[in-house]
């Protein structure tokens, strides 16, 4: 059954559940769904509303501008979405496989409620092992004198595809300011436990610090490196016998299920962004 998705961001008051239930109520809406969290340092309401479209006497088409209205009113912003709409999701990948893989085989078994129109890698090597689910493969290389025609080349690709979303599964690359303010949409999935080891080998990294847990950090991209808002992180614990290939084996696996669970909530309309954060209503 089809169902709508409203999130909102609105200046906290009393009385908002109230009137946003009730709003639905008198349309003949049926809500499966609702949370709700205010923000006491920031006197912020966050809201994501879910109800069933079967019944709603509101039309379809016409939902979009009233929840406008309604925003409007209580001088916030709304997100609108339908259950029934997969969005488009181009994967960018290097060398390793293991996130790219998993990903492809949750959305075959119908586990992510997304289309995958496309692969953006900078190495050839993962073109075989993608054959079997019949998606689009573009080999772009990319090196520090010709980033800029690659990244062009990259974005046309997205634009020519309707890419709604970009998912970076252990893309070791990293995407110029231009390309962001062209195409802001990204999820990346990081090898530590943000915060911490930001950059390039964390796992070498946390291995010489002789920590004793390695985490893994989804994210979505701004122009400052592995410092976006977290969308999961997952842990696995580190001891004193593990080298770093240890390290980076125990990793592989925390990275698939972090990322597929932030893909998950983001799929499902429930990560809501605010001032440099995230609030998720799972």
């Amino acid at each position: 059954m089809t169902s709508v998705i409203l999130q909102l961001i609105c200046p906290d008051r009393p009385g908002l559940v109230s009137e946003l239930s009730s709003w639905i109520f008198k349309n003949s809406g049926n809500i499966r769904h609702a949370d709700h969290h205010t923000d006491e340092g920031a006197r912020l309401f966050l809201s994501r509303l879910e109800w069933n479209l079967d019944g709603f006497q509101i039309p379809r088409d016409a939902i979009k501008a009233e929840i406008h209205d309604l925003a409007n009113s209580l001088g916030g912003k709304a997100q609108l979405h339908f259950s029934d709409v997969f969005p488009k999701v181009a994967i960018f990948v290097s060398k390793q496989s293991h996130c790219l893989l998993d990903l492809l085989g949750r959305v075959s078994n119908n586990e992510l409620r997304m289309k995958v129109p496309l692969i953006i890698s900078n190495h050839n090597s993962l073109r075989e092992s993608c054959n079997q689910f019949e998606v689009e493969y573009n080999y772009i290389p990319i090196d520090n004198e010709s980033k800029l025609i690659s990244e062009k080349i990259i974005l046309d690709s997205l634009v020519k595809h309707n890419i709604d979303l970009v998912v970076l599964a252990k893309y070791m690359q990293i995407l110029s300011p231009n390309f962001l303010k062209a195409f802001p949409n990204i999820i990346n999935i990081h090898h530590s436990f943000l915060p911490a080891f930001k950059g390039a080998k964390p796992y070498h990294r946390a291995w010489k610090r002789g920590v004793k847990l390695i985490g893994a950090t989804a994210h979505y991209v701004t122009d400052a490196l592995d410092d976006g808002p977290i969308i999961d992180q997952a842990i696995a614990h580190i001891s004193h016998r593990d080298e770093v290939d240890d390290l980076i084996r125990k990793g592989r696996d925390i990275e698939r299920i972090t990322l597929a669970r932030a893909l998950t909530f983001h799929l499902r309309r429930q990560v809501m962004v605010y001032e440099g954060r995230t609030a998720i209503f799972a």
